[in-house]
């Protein structure tokens, strides 16, 4: 990690900073994913709730709303409701990828089946409006609504442009604004729209996570052909065994020869996927020094997000959040 192995990872500092805030929010999914009448629900939720993720989502609503000096108590609200509608995603998400680890455990549809995973995520997306009605800001609805209408809108697209290798950079985009992007700029967005912060001030939240989620999703995308697992979270090679055409696989596609196209049409197009093929996909992203430009796109996304924070307060908590954007890319340092 290189700047961030001497100090604390930005997240955690950040997680220290809002202690109480996250305590509150933590008690209050607890609360909220109760379910008087089906014990599933609970069961469900808590394997992905108390999974140990890093909560990311819900601190830069926190700490937009701290950040533009809000006091409370709707942030608390605020965080719950954008973790849920992530939580949401996720169990969606596991069903539609037939994914079987998520956080380095096995998946809710693994454990229970595709019908609880699908239900309780309805359950979830549910409660997350039911949250958000209750800090009465017509505008915070109108935010998350659209982001939760953006998120769907671009797993939907994601199913037909991913296994397409005509597929172009543009759309990628759009599909990582959608699943990504989306929740994270609702997330810093609302933290700001709460504070009543100016609008030039919610405006730069929107952009930070905008940015920031698109350098996250970017990220992630090139830790599947050279991270761990320890560090994503799910084995290396899933988005290849799931034939997901990322923005590596774009670019190594865009130059390709004959050969390397059939091979990208036989394991992408058509799944036809044998022993050695992850390994022959990760030397032609090499070969066309694919890993090398996506990681010079991200850090390009990390260096809009750290310029979108310029009209916020002075604030500790701006330092941390231009840190975190950092900290995305030094992932793949």
């Amino acid at each position: 990690m290189g700047l961030f192995e001497a100090r604390q990872a930005p997240h955690d500092r950040l997680g220290a900073y809002l202690a109480a805030d996250m305590e509150a929010v933590n008690a209050l999914i607890r609360t909220r994913m109760a379910s008087e009448h089906a014990p599933r629900i609970p069961e469900v939720t808590a394997h992905l709730v108390e999974a140990g993720g890093k909560r990311l989502r819900p601190m830069l609503t926190l700490a937009a709303a701290r950040l533009c000096g809000y006091g409370g108590p709707y942030h608390v609200h605020l965080a719950a409701t954008v973790e849920f509608i992530h939580t949401a995603t996720l169990l969606h998400d596991d069903v539609v990828d037939e994914s079987a680890q998520r956080r380095g455990r096995p998946t809710a549809n693994l454990l229970w089946d595709n019908k609880s995973s699908v239900l309780v995520g309805d359950y979830l997306f549910s409660r997350s409006f039911q949250l958000m009605v209750e800090t009465g800001n017509l505008r915070v609805l109108d935010i998350l609504a659209n982001a939760s209408a953006t998120i769907a809108e671009g797993e939907v697209l994601q199913l037909t442009a991913a296994q397409d290798l005509r597929t172009t950079e543009a759309i990628y985009l759009q599909v990582v604004r959608g699943k990504t992007a989306a929740l994270f700029s609702a997330a810093t967005e609302v933290g700001g729209v709460i504070a009543g912060a100016p609008e030039d001030q919610v405006r730069a939240l929107h952009v930070y996570g905008d940015a920031l989620g698109i350098a996250f999703q970017i990220v992630d995308d090139l830790l599947d052909y050279g991270g761990t697992s320890a560090v994503i979270g799910k084995n290396v090679g899933d988005d290849f065994r799931e034939r997901k055409l990322t923005l590596p696989v774009i670019r190594a596609v865009a130059k390709a020869d004959a050969t390397e196209r059939a091979f990208w049409q036989r394991v992408i197009e058509k799944g036809d996927q044998r022993e050695g093929d992850l390994e022959q996909a990760m030397a032609l992203l090499q070969r066309h020094d694919a890993m090398a430009t996506t990681r010079a796109d991200a850090l390009a996304w990390v260096e809009r997000a750290k310029a979108a924070l310029l009209p916020l307060p002075g604030h500790e908590l701006k330092e941390m959040l231009a840190d975190l954007a950092d900290y995305v890319v030094a992932r793949v340092a």
